[in-house]
């Protein structure tokens, strides 16, 4: 058995490179062992889903800290002796736990994370809808002369001279209306 590991070993020692270790606590691996181009692409898209614990804003694959490193040549390890994208984030949660993950898994508390920003925009628009109808019935109750409306019609004019002048002067900058009187409102045609 001995020389069974020393001849598994063997290519990885006199390559100067440490033989990669498996995932601690984790299954045999499910995926093929990776290397060249692909191996890279996989390491950097994994890495892409952890959070580095030292810079937490940023992923494993853009932090420039040497703990982000590590754990990018720990991935690269992992992929290299054929373990799955899931096998390699899971070893990574127990060891860091859930925050690691850039996008937590639709599980637990976390799906407040998920639906919480839809179920405001939900019970938003329902707020937003319940307004603009009490608006519109509000109006509709003025217009039928069943709330008494403190607003004035567009054709009044405040009771001061100076500020009557000043909104018609207004009036007339702004709408066009000559000495700022509104033209009479059209009749439909019947």
């Amino acid at each position: 058995m001995l020389v069974l590991l020393l001849l598994a070993t063997a290519p990885s020692l006199a390559a100067g490179q440490p033989s990669p270790e498996p995932a601690r606590g984790a299954e045999a691996p499910r995926s093929r062992p990776l290397s060249g181009a692909e191996l890279d692409a996989r390491t950097n898209e994994i890495g892409g889903l952890l959070r580095c614990p030292v810079c937490q804003g940023l992923s494993v694959a853009d932090s420039p800290s040497s703990m982000a490193r590590n754990m990018k040549s720990e991935v690269r390890q992992q992929l290299a002796v054929g373990y799955d994208q899931e096998q390699i984030l899971a070893s990574f949660e127990r060891s860091y736990g859930e925050f690691v993950r850039l996008e937590p898994p639709m599980r637990g508390v976390n799906l407040l994370v998920w639906l919480g920003p839809l179920a405001a925009l939900i019970v938003g628009g329902f707020f937003v809808a319940w307004i603009v109808r009490r608006s519109q019935r509000d109006a509709v109750r003025a217009g039928a002369g069943l709330i008494p409306s403190d607003l004035p019609w567009r054709d009044t004019l405040p009771a001061d001279a100076r500020l009557a002048d000043a909104v018609r002067r207004t009036r007339e900058l702004a709408y066009g209306w000559p000495g700022g009187i509104p033209p009479a409102p059209r009749s439909s045609p019947s």
